[in-house]
């Protein structure tokens, strides 16, 4: 019998095991100095000249960064930028930092701090708000008839730099890039319509199978949201590739879509790990907060690690959760049971958060999915699970429904790390 020891929220929970199991781990990876790392980005751009040769002395610049949700570096970016904004003339109150909110909630003041460490105090921080018509600027639509709202205040500074992290996306194939901008920095009716393209045409139905993790070609998502982001005309992106622990693997600046696209292929060297077969039971750790600090999050995690798994199988997920669902509408999509239904009631109203509902209930019904969270047990089976109060207990409640000699993976940090079977049962 063997211990495992997994991330849950801010702290672990164990479990003994009496199976053989195996373990999906990354390759360590080298760690440089974030500092070196960053600045040698920002000297050498990809398709973009540095920064010296687009900012002017005296202009303005937001700078947009994630909110705490994502865990980006911003603390360790955003000193830097903003020293290098000082050296070209920029002023500290030139410059401002926009959380990217999305349709989140709004960030605490112990959040803000979070983000912009040494910076807090010092340079202004304003949150987006999808929903404030002051806030946001009608850039007219996209080539696909996307209504394209974005930040007035990101639209209208002299120069715009959009910062974040790249890692999997479970529809938009891999999140930071545009989405910094889109869904990042735009209204409401843009976020929505520009995801709507997760579906097929009505005659079809279903997703588009393009519309899933790791995919950028022929995604319609993706298209959606770099024609949408490229129409607020940034000047300049910092996106960081992150190790698990949180630690600054890479740091990748230039042209939005250029510079994206490379670290996409960096996350994907790197955290797509192979797996012989599929395994009758998955034990999925999200790998602690952020990554499940809500279930919005959190199923993201469930979204990869199901890909290890035999259809029918069993999936054990560690998703503290302690913000809740991460948006007051989410549960309440699960009022719909049938997915026909489901996804009907989607393409008559269409809400991200609705989808991230639907996908969830759509795992659930492939998969026995026992959830350890914060969640009661009637929330719980609401969203088609079965819910688990620690690790060890889960474990126990797995067996009843597993072959006697089962093949077992563990996965420590399913936020991360997208698995990859070469058969599937």
């Amino acid at each position: 019998m063997a211990e495992i020891d997994l991330k849950y929220g801010g702290g672990n929970q164990a479990g003994h095991l009496p199976w053989d199991f195996m373990t999906l781990k990354l390759q360590e990876q080298p760690v440089g100095d974030a500092a070196t790392l960053i600045r040698a980005a920002l000297r050498k751009p990809l398709g973009s000249p540095p920064l010296e040769q687009i900012i002017q002395s005296g202009e303005s610049v937001v700078i947009v960064t994630s909110d705490i949700t994502r865990y980006t570096g911003s603390e360790l970016y955003l000193p830097i930028l903003v020293e290098e904004l000082n050296r070209l003339g920029v002023a500290d109150a030139k410059i401002s930092i926009l959380i990217a909110l999305g349709i989140h909630r709004k960030q605490s003041e112990q959040e803000h701090r979070k983000i912009l460490g040494p910076l807090y105090g010092r340079i202004e921080v304003f949150d987006h708000d999808c929903d404030d018509p002051q806030q946001l600027v009608d850039l007219g639509q996209t080539e696909n008839g996307i209504p394209v709202l974005l930040n007035r205040r990101a639209v209208e500074a002299d120069r715009l730099i959009v910062t974040g992290t790249v890692g999997f996306h479970y529809f938009a194939g891999f999140g930071g890039g545009r989405k910094g901008l889109v869904p990042g920095v735009a209204g409401r009716e843009t976020c929505m319509q520009s995801h709507f393209a997760v579906f097929n045409p009505p005659e079809v139905g279903g997703k588009h199978p393009n519309a899933v993790t790791g995919c950028l070609d022929g995604n319609p998502v993706h298209r959606n949201l770099l024609q949408a982001a490229r129409m607020a005309k940034p000047d300049f992106l910092l996106n960081t590739v992150l190790s698990p622990q949180k630690q600054l693997l890479a740091v990748y600046c230039g042209e939005l879509e250029q510079a994206h696209l490379a670290a996409c292929e960096q996350v994907r060297d790197l955290f797509a790990v192979p797996l012989l077969d599929a395994a009758d039971l998955a034990i999925i750790s999200c790998g602690g907060e952020p990554k499940d600090i809500n279930f919005i999050q959190s199923q993201k995690a469930l979204d990869y690690g199901c890909r290890a798994v035999r259809e029918g199988g069993t999936i054990i997920l560690l998703a503290a959760c302690r913000d809740g669902f991460g948006h007051p509408t989410f549960f309440n999509w699960f009022n719909y049971q049938d997915l026909d239904q489901f996804e009907a009631a989607l393409r008559a109203d269409y809400q991200i958060n609705g989808q991230t509902a639907h996908a969830t209930l759509a795992k659930a019904r492939r998969f026995r999915v026992i959830l350890i969270s914060e969640f009661s047990a009637d929330q719980t089976a609401k969203m088609g699970m079965e819910k688990a109060p620690n690790l060890q207990t889960a474990i126990v409640m797995a067996q009843e429904m597993l072959p006697a000699v089962p093949q077992v993976v563990v996965i420590p940090d399913g936020g991360t790390v997208l698995p990859v079977v070469a058969k599937k049962g």
